[in-house]
């Protein structure tokens, strides 16, 4: 690849990584703003939770189209299309009148970056070669996170002092930028006129990926990794915080923008040790446990549990939580090296379909682990989300050791025929 090409494809891939920056935002922006937004609704707090999680059944629904698009019609024409749609389902939230509305918006918002990551991450796939991937999606993650941190520290700002519908307007102004970027850096798509399957062949190869036996120990993990860390950062973690610990909205948004810059760095710092040390599978399986024994030891330093009458107080300092979500950040956001992996096993010609899956896996299970901890919220509290955000993290990361472990003594594969 020529330098002239490498720029090119270093600033496409940037215009695009912020396309993700603003889907992480949005999808944030609830954490820092539920209870206004259930106030606003006449809603519980635990039953909007419940519902936004249409968010992410929405995106997790269009996986299977939108990686088959990809792969079709090429990365930027897809990608400009969902870029509408955001803008609208921003402004749409932003104007809200009640739970439905906000809903159906949230929907609308759900269905339309559901490319956001896979845009970035397909033509990474499809430019570089396999040995670099794992450090370009590590850096794509890592600007993806920043949303993250927008959502945190300076749109508590804004909406503690303008309420939270400014949060959803800001984003439909950053969306317009963004949709502009990546109008004027991305290269147009060169589509080879060959004969192509059919698009619902395409997309029911997308399933059978998915279900195949070398994807399965990958499906299990990518359907709780980044949920907990979704889940967690997008409404859990700001409750808990405010209402558990007594923080402040903007001192809950200042321990929540320190986890977001560890869920920033990790991804990058995930990559560069890949392509130094390798040894992905211990990386992913080691580190997701150790995550889900931070969270875990959250909730037991909560008021009256088993850590506060260790050291003889009602509950551990809000320090502590921070110190948890900040190791659990970096150690969960080897997640990253998950799409290596995917590439590495099907190819860049089936980058798109195969990264589909992932990202199926994804966030189908970050919107049912959001679904459940509403329900656990409401019947036991959020101590008890904690606990088991942390059980289904470490139930992912033993399946996923145990179904890429390798053969024992494996036998030589026969020539491929033809």
């Amino acid at each position: 690849m020529t330098r002239s090409n490498t720029r090119t494809l270093f600033f496409a891939l940037l215009a695009l990584a912020c396309g993700h920056t603003l889907s992480t935002c949005l999808r944030t922006l609830p954490g820092i703003s539920l209870d206004l937004m259930a106030t606003d609704f006449a809603t519980a707090p635990q039953t909007l939770a419940s519902l936004i999680a249409v968010y992410h059944f929405s995106f997790a629904a269009m996986q299977i189209p939108v990686g088959a698009a990809m792969d079709r019609f090429g990365v930027r024409r897809v990608s400009l299309i969902l870029f509408a749609g955001t803008i609208l389902g921003a402004l749409a939230s932003g104007f809200a009148t009640n739970t439905a509305s906000f809903v159906f918006a949230q929907f609308l918002i759900g269905v339309s970056t559901s490319g956001m990551l896979m845009g970035p991450m397909t033509l990474a796939a499809k430019q570089l070669p396999p040995e670099r991937f794992g450090l370009w999606s590590g850096a794509i993650l890592s600007v993806g996170n920043t949303g993250m941190l927008l959502s945190a520290s300076p749109l508590a700002f804004v909406i503690e002092h303008y309420g939270w519908r400014a949060g959803f307007l800001i984003s439909a102004v950053i969306g317009v930028v963004i949709a502009a970027a990546v109008f004027f850096l991305v290269p147009k798509d060169r589509i080879e006129e060959k004969q192509r399957p059919s698009p619902l062949t395409q997309m029911s190869e997308v399933l059978r990926l998915g279900f195949s036996r070398p994807m399965r120990g990958i499906i299990a993990l990518a359907l709780v990794s980044l949920a907990s860390t979704l889940v967690l950062r997008g409404v859990w973690a700001g409750p808990w915080l405010m209402d558990v610990k007594g923080l402040t909205r903007i001192q809950a948004g200042n321990q929540l923008g320190l986890f977001t810059l560890s869920l920033i760095t990790a991804p990058l710092c995930a990559g560069m040790i890949d392509r130094r040390f390798g040894h992905r599978r211990m990386i992913l399986a080691a580190g997701h446990l150790l995550g889900a024994v931070c969270i875990a030891l959250m909730a037991l330093g909560g008021p009256d549990s088993i850590l506060p009458h260790l050291f003889h107080v009602q509950m551990l300092p809000p320090q502590f939580d921070l110190v948890m979500l900040v190791t659990m950040g970096f150690t969960v956001s080897t997640q990253s090296l998950l799409f290596g992996m995917t590439t590495q096993l099907m190819g860049p010609e089936m980058a798109g379909r195969a990264l589909a899956a992932t990202n199926l896996a994804v966030f189908l299970g970050t919107a049912l682990l959001q679904s459940a901890t509403g329900v656990v919220a409401a019947k036991y509290g959020l101590a008890a989300v904690l606990m088991f955000v942390a059980a289904a993290l470490a139930v992912g990361a033993l399946t996923f050791f145990f179904y890429t472990r390798p053969a024992p003594n494996p036998q030589p594969e026969p020539p491929a025929a033809g």
